[in-house]
């Protein structure tokens, strides 16, 4: 009898224990913001431009709003119309109920300071306190660190071998802090905006992090950016056969994910709404995987689809990466950007997977057919 009374007790405490360790995940994994995989849009400060047709906000599960600022090691207002501009994002949830907002904090200019911020147990306190300061006095739903990037210099920016502890430190402190808040019927959400790159793995700690996240956004776009002198696809779903210099694209980025210890039903899958040109492009391959020694920008969608039309650009396709691009024999012209097409290879790829979903950069960038792609096809 003793021996039993002994087992059952320790069955008990190892089941206890279990629960435990459980508890955060289990929170975590339960996101009720949305049925079927996530939309995740983000929206700008710089372009308050959502329009007039609020349904397209149907189509959509989460808006990132990007970006906040990090000043003294706190979270604050990036824009003097942030207020304005959450405001009116917070009355489309009466068009989309299950609508969820969040704060980006960060972004490719504004991660200078995220080294310093999270640095000591009493930063990490400050900077966690004045991001969940934010979230409510605007009465929005979570919080999305864009880091870019722990443990790298990225835009110049300060860094340190310390980063990678640190970054998973705070993320568990945030979400300490938001499970106090957060409860059956309000659940206040966590996420993060990774690198596509391997070596964003390599500074990071993502087996432990992702237990203190709802779901991460791979940045799977800007392989290829005007910070190079070689043109190439930006956002190829798989590897193009034209490609002998480096082995970059979302598939692969997405198995990285995996490997490092993300389930995958966590990991979102970025996609552009804009393209990159470079000019006095090698018209070798049509200008693919060739030097530039031209102008080099940006277009959003929404321009090259109108340039297409009016036949000022001409599309081409490379089958093997599943992408679209633009070739300009008068100038040289070399252009990278997603179209309906790849978008659906894409979104197969998702499904297949069993991913949790498609994020974009950002709403502004769209005619339309590009979330109208993503809200026919994914959930389907």
């Amino acid at each position: 009898m003793y021996k039993q009374l002994l087992i059952i007790f320790f069955s008990f405490f190892l089941i206890a224990s279990c629960d435990d360790n459980k508890k955060v995940e289990s929170i975590v994994n339960n996101d009720n913001s949305s049925h079927g995989k996530k939309v995740v849009a983000y929206v700008n400060s710089w372009q308050d431009n959502w329009g007039e047709n609020n349904e397209k906000v149907n189509q959509i599960t989460h808006i990132n709003y990007a970006f906040a600022n990090i000043k003294d090691g706190k979270v604050i207002e990036g824009n003097e119309n942030d207020g304005e501009v959450l405001r009116k994002l917070n009355n489309l949830k009466q068009v989309n109920k299950d609508l969820k907002i969040l704060i980006s904090v960060g972004g490719w200019s504004w991660s200078k300071n995220f080294s310093d911020a999270v640095l000591t147990q009493e930063s990490r306190q400050t900077f966690a306190n004045s991001a969940i300061d934010f979230m409510l006095k605007h009465k929005i739903d979570g919080i999305d660190l864009d880091w870019e990037y722990p443990g790298q210099r990225g835009d110049n920016n300060k860094f340190r071998p310390e980063d990678k502890e640190n970054f998973t430190a705070i993320l568990k402190l945030i979400r300490e802090k938001l499970e106090v808040l957060s409860s059956d019927d309000n659940k206040y959400l966590l996420t993060i905006a990774t690198g596509a790159d391997p070596k964003y793995l390599e500074h990071t700690n993502m087996r432990e992090a992702h237990q203190y996240l709802d779901f991460i956004n791979i940045m799977t776009y800007d392989f290829f950016t005007g910070g190079s002198s070689q043109t190439g696809h930006h956002s190829n779903l798989f590897q193009s056969e034209f490609n002998n210099t480096s082995r970059v694209n979302a598939a692969d980025a997405v198995e990285v994910h995996f490997e490092a210890g993300i389930p995958i039903e966590k990991i979102v899958l970025g996609v552009p709404f804009y393209g990159r040109y470079w000019t006095k492009t090698n018209p070798e391959n049509n200008g693919l995987y060739q030097k530039s020694t031209g102008d080099k920008g940006s277009y959003d969608y929404k321009s090259i689809s109108e340039n297409i039309k009016n036949k000022i650009f001409v599309p081409y396709w490379d089958e093997k990466a599943k992408a679209p691009y633009i070739w300009r024999e008068a100038d040289s012209l070399f252009l990278t950007y997603e179209n309906s097409k790849s978008l659906k290879f894409k979104i197969d790829f998702v499904k297949s997977r069993k991913m949790g979903g498609i994020m974009f950069w950002q709403f502004n960038g769209d005619n339309g057919e590009l979330l109208n792609t993503i809200s026919n096809n994914l959930n389907n």
